[in-house]
C-alpha cells in the first residue's frame, strides 16, 4: 500500500506542509529544528554561566569580561532532529465499525480520506493518523518508527529517517493483526525499553482499559524525559449510543461472547460511565503533562490532523478538542 493510495493529492500536500514540534527538548542523531538537552555550539545563543577551572577558553565571553570584570562562559542550544514512536492499537475494540464513519468515507467529502485500505473501523482511521504523521515527520527529516499491540508488543520498527522508511511503517499497518484485550498500562511499560532517547510518543488507542494502569505508565515514560501525545480514536456510535431497540453486541476481544440488550434501557447508564471513564483519562492526562486529544472517526483526517499541529504549535492540545467522552459501545 502507497501513502498516495489513503490520501488526496491536495491532501498529501497540505499534510507535507504542516510542522509538528516537539514541545520538550528531543534527543536525535542529526541536526536539526528541535531543541536539543545538549548544549553545544549552534547559532542559537542560551546563556551566560560562571566559568570554572577546565572551561575551554575560546569559550568565555570576552566581551562581557570587559563589562564586569568577571569571566563568564557563553552557552548555545544544539538543534537536533525529532526522534517519534508511533505506539498504535490493534486490539479487538479497534475493530469497531458503525454506519456513520461506513457513508462519510463512500461519500464524496473532499477531505477525507480515500483507498481501498481505508474502510472506516477505528483501527484502520489510527493507521491513518499514524501514516500521516509518519509522512508529515519524514519529509521534515526527522526520524519515525512504530510499534503495534494488542495484548502485547507485536511489531516494532526502529526510528529511521530515510522516506523509503514510510513504505515499511505503511506495509506493517496495512496488515490486519487484530487481537483481543489490551491493558495500555502494560503495553506502555513494555514499550518504555525500546525507548533508549527521550523523544516523542504518539500512542493511538481508544482507550478502553485500566485507567489507573495507564496513569502510572504515563508517569514512568514522563520520567524518562519522553514528550507524550494521546491520541485517542472513537467511533460515533461509542460517543452517544444511538441504539434505541433491542440489539445483539458481540465482544469484539473475546471470541463466542454476545448479548441482546434493550439499548433504550441502558443508555443513559452508558453515557454516565463514558463520562466518568474519560474524565478519569483526562485527569491522569492532565497530572502528567501529556497531550490529550479524542476524535471521532467521522471526523475528516487530515482537518483532525491540521487543526492538532495548530493547537500544539500554540502551546498544548486540549483533550476536549472535538466531542465529549466515551467507553466502550463495541462489544
Amino acid at each position: 500500500m502507497r501513502f498516495a493510495d489513503l490520501f488526496r493529492a491536495r491532501d498529501v500536500n497540505r499534510i507535507a506542509s504542516l510542522r509538528l514540534v516537539a514541545r520538550q527538548a528531543v534527543e536525535g542523531l542529526t541536526a536539526g529544528r528541535h531543541r536539543s538537552p545538549h548544549k553545544g555550539s549552534s547559532v542559537e545563543f542560551k546563556e551566560h554561566r560562571p566559568y570554572v577551572p577546565g572551561d575551554e577558553l575560546r569559550n568565555i565571553d570576552w566581551k562581557a569580561f570587559g563589562k564586569s570584570d568577571r569571566l563568564y562562559i557563553r552557552e548555545f542550544e544544539e538543534e537536533t532532529s525529532l526522534r517519534c514512536m508511533l505506539l498504535v492499537d490493534q486490539s479487538g475494540s479497534m475493530a469497531y465499525r458503525g454506519d456513520r464513519a461506513i457513508s462519510l468515507t463512500r461519500n464524496a467529502n473532499p477531505s477525507a480520506a480515500t483507498g481501498a485500505w481505508w474502510e472506516g473501523t477505528k483501527q484502520e482511521y489510527a493507521a491513518g493518523l499514524a501514516s500521516a504523521l509518519a509522512y508529515l515527520l519524514l519529509s521534515s527529516q526527522d526520524s519515525v518508527g512504530l510499534i503495534t499491540f494488542d495484548s502485547k508488543l507485536r511489531d516494532y520498527v526502529p526510528p529511521r529517517t530515510l522516506p523509503s522508511h514510510l513504505q515499511v511503517l505503511l506495509t506493517m499497518m496495512a496488515q490486519d493483526r487484530r487481537g483481543g484485550e489490551t491493558d495500555l498500562g502494560t503495553v506502555l511499560r513494555q514499550a518504555s525499553v525500546k525507548l533508549p532517547r527521550r523523544g516523542l510518543v504518539v500512542l493511538i488507542s481508544d482507550g478502553f482499559g485500566d485507567v489507573e494502569s495507564l496513569g502510572r505508565s504515563l508517569a514512568l515514560l514522563r520520567a524518562s524525559r519522553q514528550d507524550i501525545i494521546f491520541l485517542q480514536v472513537l467511533d460515533p456510535d461509542e460517543t452517544d449510543f444511538p441504539f434505541q431497540e433491542r440489539i445483539e453486541f458481540r465482544d469484539l476481544e473475546i471470541d463466542n461472547q454476545s448479548e441482546i440488550i434493550d439499548g433504550r434501557q441502558i443508555r443513559d447508564r452508558y453515557l454516565e460511565s463514558l463520562q466518568r471513564h474519560n474524565a478519569m483519562i483526562a485527569s491522569a492526562c492532565r497530572r502528567h503533562r501529556v497531550d490529550h486529544l479524542m476524535i471521532t472517526t467521522d471526523q475528516p483526517l487530515v482537518e483532525t490532523l491540521a487543526r492538532f499541529v495548530v493547537m500544539r504549535q500554540s502551546g498544548g492540545v486540549s483533550s476536549t478538542m472535538g466531542i465529549s467522552s466515551t467507553v466502550r459501545a463495541s462489544s
